[in-house]
């Protein structure tokens, strides 16, 4: 048996056919079968990544709204960041889930019209809400004043109409009357005089352009006669993504929402009430998210009912998850005159990519267009315009910001233009939202998904990885047989290993069942499937040291086959020794490295398969430095200095391991070649050398100990082939006098 590739066919036979006989029996999943043909490409082209730059790659790449940073289920201290990611006192996984709160939904806002006359109890109504910058708003009733018509150009629900009414409510203009959103620019003075109708205000929200249809000079030169015929004024309210040619229009900015959530407390309440409500932690909570104004007089009304008694505390506390999710829902659920399909799968490209760089959001996000289109009507072909996207307008409609950003890369830290909803829940609650509410989109995003797993860059991958756990977190059962199963199971070492990310990053939202999924899947037949349990335990094991390592020594037994009656010869899968290897070292360079040390210790002349364990996962230990630098303190050697200066096991751990794998002729030549890489680092760094002056005297407890150590130091090379560092001569100083 040949110890590495008959293990990884066998693995990628079975398994595979099953996995794309379940992807591309969909018309709309063609995304299996190019899977399929990418894994006939040669084996060399695709090698499994070692554990701890995938891990790093993880750590760099993956979104904060999922706080990978400091969780101690992922290896705590080593990383820094927020255990929880999402904020307003809840948990990632409480957000995917929802509010569960039956709140009333939005009503008719300030934003929704018809056509026909203003009430002028309507317009003294809204008068004492209405909240804004006078000085701003006074610049405004001039141009209005001067000029008979202006634009105002903003987002929905950012009280755009209220201003206009407003405005006109400011000059005199009486009776105003709104104009029916359909019109289009040609028809905008036919409106303004059709005979039927008189009034000295018009309020036209959200007229309806479209690139061969913009709204131009013309036009508003014309309807400008008009009303100075009239003595009228008119204001047109557009949205970030209105056709405008020749016209510079006014950009409404919103008032504050904690003003506008104080005066409408203020009118609702007496001030005593105001004041207690706004002391309140939810309401704080609330306003540090983005919320838009009818969210907001929203929450005025609900905090009178919490006033009243009429609602629970805990229902204040999730009604800005609520206005959330009902945000969303409405992105999905427009017509798609309002929102395009493809604004729609910006939205969710921008949803997996959150705080990612903006170009590859949008590049793939056109990418899932297509594959939506696909669905929708599968004899049209999907229309992407090469240019004239602005950035501003796209993001502005998503709730999103645009700024610069470091980003680490495999070239280094590069900055990089990225993009962002401002409320860091959205990501959570619209990937769960399109997952479970639309489940049409089902095949369109799972050949994305797959497309986005093959990719060449780690941040792709990565995130094809953390869009799918919360996929998982979801609906499990679903998101396992569709997209973690064929890739756990696929030939490519790069899907297994995003099915690897997938599992790890929906146990740290807590899905449910992953641990059990993984000790099933390491006891596995299936070669492909006991690599990707392995390569997890190495990443989430630390919560749970003892079991770990006892499914890593049960699968490790699987890798060395016998090959005389005795035992004596073993052939060994050397490729999946390797994986179990790294997990031990993951394992040992993680805050549960002292009970990993003592276990290992503990179970280390079990066998020669959980012995050669032991010392292959200590070596890959060995090997890392700090901050992955060259030539950098080894992180082994500095857990040895901190344990021995307070008095720890550790460090009589460590020491043991080193004689062990010095002594191991199977190792010897390795380890030493370590310890010669840890010598010329101490001639970099004086506390690495202090260090390993400490280290080197419990390496020699015999005289052939003391012999190979000191014939290490007096032979070992410099940088590239350079005479022996000036170091080792101190160092071999420091070695107890041979017994």
């Amino acid at each position: 048996m040949n110890a590495g590739e008959p293990g990884l066919r066998q693995g990628a036979a079975g398994p595979r056919q099953s996995s794309d006989k379940d992807v591309t029996d969909h018309p709309q999943q063609a995304g299996g079968a190019e899977a399929a043909e990418s894994e006939d490409r040669p084996e060399e082209q695709d090698r499994p990544q070692d554990a701890w730059s995938a891990r790093r790659d993880l750590v760099d790449h993956s979104p904060k709204a999922m706080g990978v940073g400091d969780n101690a289920r992922f290896g705590g201290s080593l990383i820094a960041g927020d255990q929880h990611g999402v904020s307003g006192g809840l948990v990632a996984g409480d957000v995917i889930m929802g509010s569960k709160t039956e709140i009333y939904r939005f009503g008719i806002s300030a934003e929704s019209h018809g056509s026909g006359e203003v009430p002028a109890s309507t317009l003294d109504r809204l008068a004492p809400y209405f909240v804004t910058d006078e000085s701003l708003f006074e610049s405004l009733l001039d141009r209005l004043r001067t000029e008979r018509v202006i634009v105002l150009s903003g987002p929905h629900f950012t009280g755009r109409r209220t201003a206009a009414l407003m405005l006109l409510r400011r000059l005199g203009a009486s009776p105003i009357r709104t104009l029916v959103r359909d019109t289009t620019p040609a028809q905008l003075v036919q409106h303004l005089s059709d005979g039927q109708h008189s009034a000295k205000g018009y309020v036209l929200c959200d007229l309806t352009t479209r690139r061969d249809r913009p709204l131009r000079e013309p036009h508003l030169l014309a309807a400008r006669d008009q009303l100075a015929e009239e003595d009228a004024y008119l204001v047109i309210t557009v949205g970030p993504m209105a056709a405008l040619e020749d016209i510079t229009a006014v950009g409404w900015r919103p008032p504050n929402p904690a003003d506008v959530l104080q005066r409408h407390l203020s009118q609702l309440t007496g001030e005593v009430t105001t004041g207690r409500l706004l002391a309140l932690p939810a309401v704080s909570a609330f306003l540090e998210h983005d919320h838009q104004l009818r969210e907001v007089a929203s929450f005025a009304k609900h905090l009178k009912r919490y006033a009243d008694g009429e609602v629970t505390e805990e229902a204040v506390g999730t009604f800005s998850l609520f206005t959330l999710e009902n945000q969303i829902q409405e992105w999905f659920d427009e017509n798609e005159e309002l929102i395009p399909l493809r604004d729609k799968a910006f939205l969710i490209a921008l949803a997996a990519f959150d705080g990612g760089p903006y170009a590859l959001t949008a590049e793939l996000s056109d990418l899932l267009y297509a594959f939506l289109q696909d669905t929708a009507d599968s004899a049209l072909q999907p229309q992407v315009p090469v240019f004239g996207t602005h950035i501003g307008k796209r993001l502005q409609l998503a709730r999103a910001k645009w700024y610069q950003e470091e980003e680490n890369t495999e070239w280094g830290p590069v900055t990089q233009s990225k993009a962002a909803f401002l409320d860091n829940r959205v990501s959570l609650v619209l990937l769960r939202e399109v997952w479970t509410g639309h489940p049409s989109a089902r095949p369109a995003l799972v050949h994305w998904l797959q497309r986005l797993a093959g990719d060449g860059r780690p941040l792709v991958r990565t995130r094809a990885a953390s869009t799918v756990a919360v996929l998982a977190y979801a609906d499990l059962p679903s998101t396992m047989a569709l997209i973690i199963e064929p890739w756990a199971t696929s030939h490519l070492f790069r899907h297994r290993l995003v099915a690897v990310n997938s599992l790890t990053l929906a146990h740290l939202l807590e899905a449910p069942n992953v641990p059990s999924i993984l000790d099933a899947w390491c006891q596995s037949e299936d070669p492909a499937r006991r690599w990707v349990a392995i390569r997890a335990y190495g990443l989430i094991g630390a919560e749970r040291p003892k079991q770990t390592l006892a499914a890593l020594r049960s699968a490790v037994h699987k890798e060395y086959e016998p090959v005389d009656e005795d035992g004596d010869e073993v052939d060994v899968d050397e490729l999946m020794v390797k994986q179990l290897a790294q997990s031990v070292e993951l394992l040992l360079l993680s805050p549960a490295g002292a009970q990993v040390l003592d276990e290992l210790m503990h179970r280390l002349d079990q066998d020669r398969p959980v012995h050669d364990l032991a010392l292959r996962g200590f070596l890959s230990a060995c090997a890392r430095r700090k901050e992955d630098a060259r030539l950098g303190r080894p992180l082994v050697l500095d857990w040895y200095a901190t344990s021995a200066a307070d008095g720890g096991r550790a460090a009589g751990g460590i020491a043991a391991l080193w004689r062990s794998v010095l002594e191991d002729r199977r190792h010897t030549r390795a380890a030493l070649e370590e310890l010669g890489d840890w010598v010329r680092a101490a001639d970099h760094d004086q506390a690495t050398e202090c260090a390993l002056a400490g280290l080197l005297p419990a390496l020699v407890t015999t005289a052939s100990e003391h012999q190979r150590l000191s014939h290490l130091l007096r032979t070992v090379r410099g940088e590239d082939g350079a005479p022996p560092p000036s170091v080792a001569a101190r160092l071999l100083a420091a070695l107890p006098t041979r017994r």
